[in-house]
């Protein structure tokens, strides 16, 4: 089974394209689960709903997990709620950005 750790590796080397930070320590990805019969979901958000690059985003994500052995099937769904907000981003990030 693939672990949820190695998924939040994978997304970790996702970088959003306009921030050039994770979208990992952005606090985009709301959720991770994994299966036996190798399907991942992820539930993620953006920083915002018109996000022009959102496709670009995707097809990073889709590109990293499927790198990860015994992949089978990526479940990604799209939410924007809650919204996102500066507060759902890590110290690493924040400072990244020098919102701290």
């Amino acid at each position: 089974m693939i672990s949820e750790k190695k998924v939040y590796e994978q997304l970790k080397k996702v970088l959003d394209p306009e921030l050039n930070v994770n979208i990992v320590d952005l606090g985009l990805i709301y959720e991770v689960k994994t299966k036996q019969d190798g399907q991942i979901k992820v539930l993620m958000t953006l920083t915002f709903p018109g996000c022009p690059l959102s496709s670009v985003i995707r097809e990073e994500i889709n590109s990293k997990l499927n790198k990860l052995p015994g992949v089978k099937k990526i479940d990604l769904k799209l939410t924007f709620e809650p919204a996102w907000d500066f507060s759902k981003m890590s110290e690493v990030a924040k400072v990244q950005l020098g919102v701290l």
